[in-house]
């Protein structure tokens, strides 16, 4: 079974996520950008989701994590919990 490690900012609205998106863009740094806006509990970790696996995730999470590039920030990407900000570290 795939597996993968990413992290992850999660907002209320799609506005925020495209800013925060472009500061990323610009160099922002990733975890502390996480800590400070993410509704996730995996922002204390600077928005890390550890390992886990195709399928645990819901569908539209799962389809940036295993599918597009690695290394990149994706989104900003909906899902019934608000919308994501996904950088996938690696998969196998």
């Amino acid at each position: 079974m795939a597996s993968a490690c990413a992290l992850h900012i999660l907002v209320k609205t799609e506005k925020q996520a495209a800013e925060l998106k472009a500061q990323l863009d610009n160099g922002a740094n990733f975890a502390a950008l996480a800590k400070k806006h993410s509704l996730c509990p995996s922002k204390k970790k600077g928005g890390d989701l550890g390992e886990f696996r195709r399928g645990q995730m819901v569908k539209a999470f799962d389809d940036v994590v295993f599918k597009r590039p690695i290394l990149k920030v994706h989104g900003p990407i909906k899902t019934k919990f608000g919308y994501h900000l996904i950088k996938t570290l690696y998969r196998s």
